[in-house]
């Protein structure tokens, strides 16, 4: 049974600097004028998720403290920011498109690039509608997927390095 207690890193909850649950909230100073910014730091990064303006105290010259409300609507703000920022990139990796070959049959082409450091690459594979594979094969990872470059590779034998 969780009661709660155990925690990997102690939570804070000051007015200006929160830490719960794997996120750090710190309200900084704007650096763009007088006002304050509330940044979002996922626990093991060193780069903030989210820096966004933050609400000014009553005095008008202080900010606003953070409290559990704010909190929790940064957290999930910042974890959305992050998660299309996952989609977008793996959408930059991952290209498909559908064509009918001159033969009238529909194939899926997909293109994945495999961003490696020492040998950067993509594959082409071209599937049909049961999903079988039909061929796949290896090009530059700079690739342009259109529907003449895939029919042309399905027309070459789908084996061949086109754009290497």
């Amino acid at each position: 049974m969780d009661t709660g207690t155990q925690q990997t890193s102690p939570e804070i909850m000051e007015p200006r600097l929160w830490k719960r649950g794997g996120w750090t909230a710190r309200v900084i100073k704007n650096e763009g004028d007088d006002g304050w910014a509330v940044e979002m730091i996922k626990e093991g990064q060193d780069e903030p998720a989210l820096v966004a303006p933050w609400t000014m105290g009553r005095d008008k010259k202080n900010p606003k403290p953070l409290d559990q409300a704010a909190f929790i609507t940064w957290v999930k703000t910042a974890s959305e920011v992050l998660l299309r920022h996952e989609q977008q990139r793996r959408a930059a990796l991952h290209k498909s498109l559908y064509v009918t070959t001159p033969a009238g049959q529909w194939v899926e082409v997909t293109l994945d690039i495999i961003p490696d450091e020492q040998d950067p690459h993509a594959v082409l594979c071209a599937v049909d509608r049961a999903g079988t594979r039909l061929g796949q094969g290896r090009v530059a990872p700079n690739y342009k997927l259109t529907v003449d470059n895939a029919l042309r590779w399905l027309a070459g034998g789908m084996m061949s390095s086109h754009g290497e």
